[in-house]
């Protein structure tokens, strides 16, 4: 039988020239991670972020890519902490630091110390993608921008408090008019200077002297000086503040973004102190000036008045052709009145003589006469009017026995039900169906009328009035 020579069999031994013994895994994994961090201990890569993302944890986790190639990358949060920018997605960065690898999931990372921009096309093309994303979301709508206030008594300012910014604004603030100042000291560049200049303008909004006014002022630098104020959290803090504010950072030919959110750009911090207050001589004088407008209208007013009324006055005519024909007729009435009061008391004195002689007293008498015949005669009329006259002579007057009303038809007796019926020799009580009730007491009859003795007839006198 043909024996063949077998490549490989069932139990692992040792071969013959083979003096390695075999690593484990981890061994391995080990070894090439101390390989690669020994080979790349230092290194800067360039390339363009991909996929950023921060952990909870504060670590944050991204990819380096270029045409070719891509790799792994994370800082760590001691690291994270010292960026001077934020990064974003599509920003061409260098990033130094070292390789290692991660045995866990068989991959070789870069464990990034330093993050910087590719050079300042890159940090333009990231700070033109972030304009462009933060305009979109309306940051930068002029709409957006409130008016400043014409004379705020309280002005907070951001800004170092050991450069020449703060001194320029304070000696032009005092020039122009002296206005009480807040400084929130911040840091302007490096590192966390963007927390913090946000941080201040929140803060201001809480303050319990709340400003009317905050600048936010940085002197001139490169761009790299000046990009806290290009930072995403910065910008949001301006747009977001509820007081109005100046953006005042860098030279006349700095734009930053806080720039585009703020309510106004001022060039340089001087000018911010310019544009926040007025000058308090113009003032003044403005005043002064109004002051004598006002009273220069008010003398014209007055002068003006006074013409008028000297032109209106010369039209009338003298007081005394008005009331010199009044005063002589007032002379004359006064001359007459003595005589017509005089004549008129001697008319009525001669009218009251005259009535006098026909006012006698036997004229009176005779007329009292009269009048009492007449009311005798009128006194014995009475009984023969009475209503209850007729029952003597076999009448009989029905009455309601509610309210006593005299009957004098068939209808309302029905309606009263309950009647009283009146004869000469007394009163009996009825019903309309034919019962009876109880007799009320009898009503007393009527008084008779004493006749007063008949006097002879007098004629009537005329009146003596007449």
């Amino acid at each position: 039988m043909e024996e063949f020579d077998i490549p490989g069999s069932l139990l692992a031994e040792g071969r013959q020239g083979d003096n390695s013994p075999p690593m484990s895994v981890g061994e391995l994994a080990h070894a090439v991670k101390r390989t690669v961090e020994d080979r790349f201990g230092r290194i800067r890569v360039r390339g363009e972020i991909s996929g950023w993302k921060r952990h909870s944890s504060g670590h944050c986790y991204f990819t380096l890519k270029d045409d070719a190639a891509c790799i792994d990358a994370v800082i760590w949060r001691s690291a994270a902490g010292g960026l001077a920018f934020r990064p974003e997605d599509g920003a061409e960065v260098i990033a130094t630091g070292k390789m290692t690898t991660y045995p866990g999931r068989s991959k070789y990372q870069i464990v990034v110390e330093r993050l910087e921009l590719a050079g300042e096309g890159a940090l333009m093309a990231l700070l033109d993608k972030r304009r462009r994303a933060l305009a979109a979301e309306g940051l930068f709508d002029a709409a957006r921008k409130r008016p400043l206030p014409f004379l705020p008594k309280v002005i907070g300012v951001v800004t170092s408090p050991t450069g020449a910014v703060i001194r320029d604004i304070l000696h032009r603030l005092e020039d122009r008019c002296p206005t009480r100042v807040i400084v929130w000291p911040v840091p302007v560049q490096g590192e966390g200077a963007a927390s913090k200049v946000a941080a201040a303008i929140r803060g201001f909004a809480s303050y319990p002297e709340r400003p009317d006014l905050i600048i936010v002022a940085r002197g001139g630098g490169s761009i790299e000086d000046l990009w806290a104020f290009n930072e995403e959290e910065v910008v949001r803090a301006a747009a977001e503040s509820p007081i109005p504010l100046i953006s005042a950072v860098g030279h006349e030919t700095d734009t930053t973004l806080i720039d585009h959110a703020a309510d106004l750009r001022a060039p340089t911090p001087t000018a911010a102190a310019e544009l926040a207050v007025p000058v308090r001589a113009e003032l003044m004088a403005l005043l002064d000036d109004y002051s004598a407008r006002k009273h220069r209208c008010l003398n014209k007013r007055a002068n003006d008045a006074r013409e008028r009324l000297a032109l209106t006055a010369c039209r009338f005519p003298e007081p005394d052709t008005l009331l010199g024909p009044k005063r002589q007729r007032l002379d004359e009435v006064g001359e007459r009145l003595p005589r017509g009061l005089s004549a008129r008391a001697h008319k009525a004195e001669a009218l009251m003589n005259l009535t006098a002689a026909r006012l006698r007293p036997d004229l009176l008498s005779q007329k009292l006469a009269r009048l009492t015949d007449q009311l005798g005669a009128a006194a014995k009329m009475l009984p023969l009017v009475h209503p209850d006259r007729p029952l003597g002579r076999g009448f009989v007057r029905v009455t309601a026995g509610a309210d006593g009303r005299t009957l004098t038809h068939a209808a309302d007796a029905r309606a009263a039900g309950l009647l009283l019926l009146h004869f000469g020799d007394g009163e009996l009580p009825a019903t309309v169906d034919g019962t009876t009730t109880p007799a009320p007491a009898p009503a007393p009859s009527p008084a008779k009328v004493e006749r007063s003795p008949r006097r002879a007839y007098v004629p009537p006198q005329p009146n003596l009035f007449d």
